[in-house]
């Protein structure tokens, strides 16, 4: 850690030396662990370890970045040289001088809290656990494939700038899932002839990742929940199909994670907002015009962007610009009243950060990444709100999506639905799906769950940047009840 702190103090001198009227530098490692296991047979077994630094310096007026993978003396004075140059090269095309909103000089650490540290755990206790949850699914007559996983990751990084603050960190998150697949041939022997599947996974289609240690895999209850997901993936082949028609619709917790992760999350990056993304991914519909003007959501809709969360995948102490981890509101009864944003981004719209700037590794500058983006919980039990409708449908578990560039027009595929018939669920229906537009959508929200069946769901590979880059963020939310959605293929 010292050597470590005299080096990052050399690369700001450096830099400095050179110019840039800004700089600061990371210094990560990053431990990762992937096991899996696929119809009774170890599947992958995946350890690695990543070192390395980046210089992130403002020269001219314009950002420039660089990288390696050496940490010697001689290797920062080349990254710090060729990133100061880089700045120099990018300011003959700027529009804008870099602003960045004033923050104070930081030294602190920060550290996930976990009771057992993922790493220390024999590898063969791991793989017991994954064949065993696979034994448990296979029990199940019909089932044709099973597949368990479990992942592991730990980043200790320093971060240190030339405004003086100097900020260690280690963060661990961990991470588990099963799935089960069952096939069957309708119409065999005949030119119609063609095989059904039902999938079901647990706790969602991507697993559960959070920010705690090995403790993380007992409490999610695969011992429990394999059977059972196993015995609805069979269900599945001969479930009804999902009507066509416009109804209320009930979103579990493991849907509405996606659902406000690309209808709210992305199109409030700020950056995006301003064109960022243009090239890749798309734009937003929230423009800063809309800003304390849009009726985003119904009066019942309350979302946050809270880095403090227990647990998230978007939990930390500090964020990659060293800005302190905090809790602000984006969408405020209803109203949109926030974006996510970085040191350069947020003066543009008066505010200061809310420290949303993060890398998912040493060699890449950060980005606005969301961090956990939360729906407010609301005041009725989850069997009230289902109690309350006459005719609709409730939907679990991601399985497809699509959205569009704007973020506007979107439809989204669950693994799993019942009816829901006088206040009670009823018939399973198969690859239910429901679309429509954002702001209408949200504007129909007319019941969320209360803090009981709230959850925050870890999303471990966002995708944002070019290069591409991959990073965890986590949504929290309790089951919520839309009203008159379009359904099935309409």
């Amino acid at each position: 850690m010292e050597d470590q702190t005299m080096l990052a103090e050399q690369a700001l001198n450096l830099a400095k030396d050179r110019g840039a009227t800004y700089a600061d530098v990371r210094i990560e490692e990053i431990d990762e662990e992937n096991l899996s296991v696929k119809s009774g047979a170890v599947d992958l077994i995946e350890k690695s370890t990543d070192f390395g630094f980046g210089i992130r310096v403002i020269a001219d007026g314009a950002w420039g970045f660089a990288a390696s993978a050496d940490l010697n003396p001689d290797s920062i004075k080349k990254t710090a040289h060729l990133a100061v140059e880089i700045a120099k090269a990018s300011s003959k095309v700027k529009n804008r001088d870099v602003a960045l909103s004033l923050l104070p000089k930081t030294v602190d650490s920060y550290k996930t809290t976990i009771l057992t540290d993922p790493f220390s755990v024999p590898l063969k206790e791991k793989i017991d656990y994954l064949l065993l949850w696979n034994s448990l699914m296979n029990k199940v007559s019909g089932v044709s494939q099973t597949e368990a996983f479990m992942n592991f990751i730990r980043r200790n990084k320093l971060f240190a700038s030339s405004e003086g603050s100097k900020i260690q960190q280690v963060i661990i998150q961990s991470g588990a899932g099963i799935t089960a697949t069952a096939q069957k041939e309708t119409n065999p022997g005949s030119m119609k002839s063609s095989r059904a599947m039902g999938v079901r996974s647990y706790p969602n289609s991507s697993g559960q990742h959070q920010t705690k240690g090995y403790e993380l895999i007992g409490e999610l209850g695969f011992e429990n929940n394999a059977e059972r997901i196993a015995q609805e993936a069979v269900a599945l082949l001969s479930a009804k199909e999902c009507p066509s028609a416009n109804t209320t619709v009930i979103l579990d917790g493991t849907q509405l994670t996606l659902q406000i992760h690309e209808s709210i999350g992305h199109p409030l990056e700020l950056d995006r907002v301003f064109g960022a993304e243009k090239n890749f991914s798309g734009t937003s519909f929230a423009t800063v015009d809309k800003l304390n003007n849009l009726k985003y959501g119904s009066e019942i809709v309350n979302v946050v962007a809270d880095s403090t969360c227990p647990y998230g995948l978007g939990t930390f102490g500090y964020d990659d610009e060293g800005v302190k981890a905090n809790k602000s509101f984006l969408i405020k009864n209803g109203i949109l009243v926030g974006y996510l944003t970085s040191r350069e981004t947020a003066p543009l719209i008066g505010t200061a950060s809310n420290g949303c700037m993060r890398a998912s590794s040493w060699a890449n500058i950060p980005l606005i990444r969301m961090t956990n983006i939360n729906l407010l919980p609301g005041d009725k039990t989850l069997d009230a709100i289902i109690s309350e409708v006459d005719d609709g449908i409730y939907m679990q578990t991601v399985r497809t999506w699509s959205i569009d560039d704007n973020r506007e027009n979107f439809e989204m595929g669950c693994e799993i639905g019942w009816e829901i018939k006088n206040g009670k669920l009823g018939e399973m229906i198969k690859n239910p799906s429901y679309s429509g537009t954002t702001v209408e959508f949200w504007n129909s929200c007319n019941a969320i769950a209360n803090e009981k069946s709230w959850e925050i769901w870890g999303t471990p590979n966002c995708g944002k940047g070019q290069p591409a880059q991959n990073m965890p963020t986590s949504q929290g939310c309790s089951p919520a009840r839309f009203r008159n959605v379009k359904v099935g293929n309409q």
